[in-house]
């Protein structure tokens, strides 16, 4: 772990893509595997490298985000725009998730799904509803989980996060 630790430190921002391009990407294989109760991918091959490419991207805007949302965090809690014991511990780390899940979770979603219309050359927003209530039942959860650790392991986990909801989503009955 200490070598793990040491990465992140030396490369915060090329750590977050390279983990979430393997591990977003791995998701997306996992989701339609067992959608398809097969091994297959989701899209094509250079569709697929592409899609690698644009969650890479992503890593690099998440860990942008995660950086952002603790200073804005931080500062609603020194103003007692929020109380006091939302500035240590399990409270801080629910409360950073579920500001970062509501005011830059949606965003983020909504540019991950242009990213992926302009890979399949497909358009419209079908799928975004339930997407978006993800940000409630399993993104707050998951990241006030994800805010109790070390900074140093925040993105990583996030990275895993994602490839564990594509398997939650893979397995759930189709509507």
């Amino acid at each position: 772990m200490l070598s793990y630790r040491l990465w992140v430190q030396a490369h915060p921002f090329l750590s977050a893509a390279l983990q979430f391009a393997l591990l977003g990407t791995l998701g997306e294989i996992v989701a339609a595997s067992l959608r398809a109760r097969r091994a297959c991918l989701p899209c094509t091959a250079p569709q697929l490298l592409a899609k690698a490419l644009a969650w890479a991207l992503l890593g690099l805007v998440i860990k942008a985000g995660f950086v952002g949302m603790r200073g804005f965090t931080r500062a609603l809690v020194e103003h007692h725009i929020l109380p006091a014991f939302l500035g240590a511990g399990l409270g801080w780390a629910f409360a950073l998730s579920t500001l970062t899940n509501v005011f830059f979770g949606p965003q983020m979603m909504l540019f991950h799904r242009l990213e992926d219309n302009l890979i399949l050359r497909r358009r419209g927003f079908d799928g975004m509803g339930p997407a978006l209530w993800t940000l409630i039942w399993f993104w707050i959860p998951a990241h006030t989980l994800t805010f109790s650790l070390a900074v140093d392991y925040q993105v990583g986990l996030a990275a895993l996060w994602s490839l564990a909801l594509g398997l939650i989503l893979g397995l759930r009955p189709k509507a």
